[in-house]
């Protein structure tokens, strides 16, 4: 196994890390900015209000976006152990 293979496999794992995690982190970004927005414009400052939100709309993506993420893993899985004997050779 040469270092450039086990470098190709790092940023192959990488790269589907932040696509699985990008739906959910952009999810949680979005509605804490607007909740944000509306706390300040409102002046209500209560932690359960922004908490809540997030977690409904995080739910709601992982349902949306969930078989898309399981596939992904799955198909960089069952690439990664095809693939790891002709390069431990």
């Amino acid at each position: 196994m040469t270092p450039e293979s086990v470098m190709a496999f790092g940023q192959q794992a990488l790269y589907v890390a932040m696509l699985i995690g990008a739906p959910l982190l952009l999810t949680a970004l979005a509605v804490g900015l607007i909740i944000g927005m509306v706390q300040a414009a409102t002046q209500i400052n209560e932690m359960t209000l922004s908490f809540i939100p997030k977690v409904i709309a995080m739910a709601l993506v992982m349902v949306i976006t969930g078989p898309w993420m399981l596939r992904t893993l799955v198909q960089f899985t069952r690439q990664l152990i095809e693939n790891l004997p002709a390069s431990v050779r």
